[in-house]
């Protein structure tokens, strides 16, 4: 619960005021209040575990109500889904670049993307050549994504996680001449297709 003005039970708290947060320095509370109000504001805690408590004098209406849109929209963006592109050793130079793509439009929708590589018969015996491919898609989508977890073996598959970076840092790398994404139907894998969601796996905001 927010304190404000004689609510407030610390005996000293660190003031800030106005848009650019001008910092008024620590005084008695007694005195904050009485400052707030001779502007017409309130006084209200905003920081209740530091010491001294942190207080910002404002309109606490106009406060309740910008704290109030910042949670809806917080809501509203839901949480992020966790999307996924497979690949092989061997896959071709051809379907490579439309699989990258298609991480990349993934990252672009703010979803995250599990990349995972399979590994058949033979290739089991050379994993290496496994990392190798997913130190390259890593590299490929570093316009697009971070790495929130690096190449990890399980079993018969290499797993990553990548999560899309701000919007205003993107810069896709696999597009066709006249900017359109490579049409993702030109690419099929019948025994090992890529899917668009995993199954039954979200991943909120809260965890970025």
């Amino acid at each position: 619960m927010t304190r404000v003005n004689e609510k407030i039970r610390a005996p000293k708290v660190r003031v800030v005021y106005g848009e650019d947060s001008q910092q008024l320095g620590v005084m008695s509370t007694r005195e904050a209040v009485d400052k707030a109000k001779s502007v017409g504001l309130d006084l209200v805690e905003i920081a209740a575990n530091a010491d001294p408590p942190v207080c910002r004098i404002v309109d606490y209406g106009k406060y309740k109500y910008e704290q109030s849109k910042l949670k809806k929209t917080s809501k509203s963006k839901g949480p992020v889904k966790m999307k996924e592109v497979k690949f092989r050793v061997r896959t071709e130079e051809h379907d490579y670049n439309i699989k990258c793509a298609r991480a990349e439009k993934f990252l672009d929708e703010g979803s995250k993307v599990r990349v995972q590589l399979q590994f058949r018969g033979r290739e089991n015996a050379h994993k290496d050549l496994g990392f190798v491919v997913m130190n390259r898609v890593k590299d490929d989508l570093a316009g697009m994504a971070h790495v929130d977890m690096e190449p990890k073996l399980a079993g018969r598959a290499v797993s990553m996680v990548l999560s899309p970076i701000a919007p205003e840092k993107r810069v896709r790398k696999f597009l066709l001449s006249h900017g359109e994404l490579i049409h993702e139907d030109e690419a099929k894998d019948e025994e090992f297709d890529d899917s668009d969601e995993v199954e039954n796996e979200e991943f909120s905001d809260e965890e970025e």
